[in-house]
């Protein structure tokens, strides 16, 4: 090839490589960055006196401290039992394992709002469980438990999908190493099998946290987006579009959103510490 085949050559190369580029900028930019541009025109529509004051009301204060609540107990359940989830599907062969292998990622597969109707079905007045919870005492239906059981379900997958392949290329011959020097198991987890899985246990909470923070149609039928009750940030947006209140609405979601964009750069940074 000639040289000027070869600059040619280069200097296609180089088009076709800014116009992938620019393709994708006006991807991300269509897709999230113009939803974001209008949220914030939404949210300082009046003003920033009038963002600071919708953001102040004690509803929205209540809404996003539910949200924590729950969000929070979520990530503790799934950072213990999505651990020995995947710790057992990894390690052991049983009957059934495949069934529960398949069943982690039926969430992926299922709409939230059949989840929260599933769960009515369940724990509802008139459900399998209702009559002989209200017996005792307990309400999960349009109360928090209820919204923390559609929480749990939805965000199921994250963890052991993160930690399974980890614990995969771990392998398990380091603790069994530990083992013959004479360390227990519990030792053997905290000093050998922990550090090495804990960037990905890190990321699969962040995943969680991320995904409880976000979930609306699961918890708006469970919980019945009862207002001062069970409103969680995402249902007091949906309510005070519903009644016009834009600017809260608006900030809401701005400040939602901020709290999700800090915690995906989290993700991000915790992400390539695993690779």
């Amino acid at each position: 090839m000639t040289a000027l085949g070869v600059a040619g050559a280069a200097s296609a190369g180089r088009w076709r490589r800014w116009v992938m580029i620019g393709m994708v900028w006006a991807y991300a930019g269509l897709l999230v960055g113009a939803p974001v541009a209008a949220l914030l025109a939404g949210a300082l529509r009046d003003g920033l006196g009038a963002l600071l004051a919708a953001l102040s009301r004690p509803a929205v204060a209540a809404a996003f401290a539910l949200t924590a609540q729950i969000a929070g107990l979520v990530v503790v359940v799934h950072g213990v039992f999505g651990t020995l989830v995947a710790w057992v599907l990894v390690r052991h062969r049983f009957t059934g394992r495949a069934w529960v292998n398949a069943l982690i990622d039926l969430p992926f597969a299922v709409s939230a709002v059949v989840v929260g109707y599933m769960l009515l079905l369940i724990f509802g007045r008139t459900g399998l469980l209702g009559p002989m919870l209200a017996q005792w005492g307990l309400k999960v239906a349009f109360s928090t438990p209820g919204m923390v059981l559609a929480t749990l379900f939805v965000t199921l997958p994250f963890m052991i999908r993160q930690l399974m392949p980890v614990m995969e290329a771990f392998g398990p011959e380091q603790g069994q190493a530990a083992a013959t020097l004479g360390a227990s198991e519990w030792q053997t987890f905290w000093w050998v099998t922990f550090p090495a899985l804990r960037w990905g246990f890190v990321y699969g909470l962040g995943l969680t946290l991320a995904r409880a923070l976000g979930e609306f149609g699961a918890v708006l039928v469970i919980g019945g987006g009862i207002q001062g009750r069970t409103d969680t940030a995402t249902i007091y947006i949906y309510h005070a579009l519903e009644e016009r209140q834009y600017v809260g609405a608006y900030g809401a979601a701005l400040a939602l959103g901020l709290v999700s964009l800090g915690l995906m750069t989290a993700i991000g940074y915790v992400r390539r510490r695993v690779k």
